[in-house]
């Protein structure tokens, strides 16, 4: 599936943290996915200590859509985004080119409102993202149509003062406004 990304020309695989720093220290590639396990810290250690040695990797982590812990420290550790373990094609291919289409590793803007107040159709759509769902399944749940979750994602997003979606679970992580 990923040969199929423009882009993508040397696809390699690693087994654990160590080797995946050796190899990134020797050869940096563009894109890096990490496999997370529930209550076992070697994938979200081998992203923050990738991330801290380089912070222009880009990480993209996989994981359960139910480790909201994994996911957090993944996403506080640097990585760029998460992916559930049963990812479709599509998801992969597009999170895959996004990635790839960044030229630079996005910084984290400050609210302008240290307190920021978010409705709740704006906490439930924080919600489902930090659960690794589309717009469109966070749309079916919720009774609202994909354009509806876009606007509300867009709204929270110029709150909090971040980028993507990947910035806004980790804010949201952080704050304790997903769990």
């Amino acid at each position: 599936m990923m040969s199929a990304v423009p882009g993508v020309s040397r696809i390699d695989c690693v087994a654990h943290g160590e080797e995946l720093l050796t190899r990134y220290s020797r050869q940096p590639v563009d894109v890096v996915l990490v496999g997370t396990q529930r209550a076992v810290p070697t994938g979200v250690e081998a992203t923050r200590r990738l991330v801290s040695a380089s912070p222009q990797a880009n990480v993209i982590v996989f994981g359960a859509p139910d480790d909201a812990s994994s996911i957090a420290a993944a996403i506080a550790g640097g990585a760029r985004g998460y992916l559930r373990w049963d990812a479709s094609r599509p998801e992969l291919v597009a999170a895959l080119a996004h990635t790839l289409a960044s030229t630079s590793v996005p910084t984290q803007r400050q609210p302008s409102d240290p307190a920021v107040q978010l409705t709740d159709r704006e906490l439930q759509v924080l919600r489902g993202m930090s659960q690794g769902k589309s717009n469109g399944q966070i749309g079916r749940e919720l009774y609202l149509s994909e354009d509806t979750v876009k606007t509300h994602a867009r709204r929270l997003f110029r709150k909090l003062g971040v980028r993507d979606r990947a910035q806004a679970v980790a804010y949201g992580f952080r704050r304790g406004l997903v769990a």
